[in-house]
């Protein structure tokens, strides 16, 4: 799937959006992908989690991991093109763990999935936490990575599409000084409105 065609689907599902929005990296941004948007479709998931796959038909993946909630679904799907195992982090009072049960062989190979990286953060805390399991973190990918490819997660990265949306801290957003809403994405509430949650 080439670059041009994955924003595309961004934009025919409705997930490519435009404003002022407040990333989970506590940075700003202008443009926002609504990956969920994306991935309701499930013909639209399972045709990114085969091309994801495609990526990695060479390596001998055992398990692929992701961490919840965004990763979940693209995670799924690439899982289920490579005939691997799925499980998912997730967060237990603000730190990213291993629950319900999941478990790994020592030196289990695993591929971890994201749907959007922008610095990188969900997914380094997801390896540490796979690697303190025992497990072996081959390589990680996304469908888009925001940084332009300068997000470092400590292992080979591959995403579908590679796109450099400006990010500022908050003290430096244009959007901010011109007064614009904040928006926190999947939320209700905003900045002008009410708490973010």
């Amino acid at each position: 799937m080439r670059q041009e065609e994955v924003i595309e689907r961004f934009r025919h599902t409705g997930a490519w959006l435009e404003g002022h929005f407040l990333l989970s990296s506590g940075l700003h941004s202008t443009n926002y992908l609504q990956c969920a948007l994306l991935l309701q479709h499930p013909r639209e998931a399972e045709a990114f989690g085969q091309a994801i796959a495609r990526a990695f038909q060479v390596e001998r993946i055992e398990t692929v991991a992701a961490p919840a909630l965004g990763g979940i679904i693209i995670g799924y799907e690439v899982a289920r093109a490579l005939g691997a195992r799925f499980i998912w982090t997730e967060r237990e009072e603000g730190r990213m763990c291993l629950r319900r049960g999941f478990a790994l062989r020592p030196g289990e190979s695993i591929l971890v999935v994201e749907d959007v990286v922008t610095t990188g953060g969900s997914t380094r805390e997801t390896i540490d936490v796979l690697r303190q399991a025992g497990g072996r973190v081959v390589a990680a990918a996304a469908i888009v990575d925001r940084s332009g490819g300068r997000a470092d997660v400590g292992v080979p990265r591959h995403a579908l599409a590679k796109l450099e949306v400006p990010v500022y801290a908050p003290g430096n957003c244009p959007a901010c000084a011109r007064g614009e809403l904040l928006i926190k994405p999947g939320s209700r509430t905003s900045k002008g409105e009410g708490s973010l949650e």
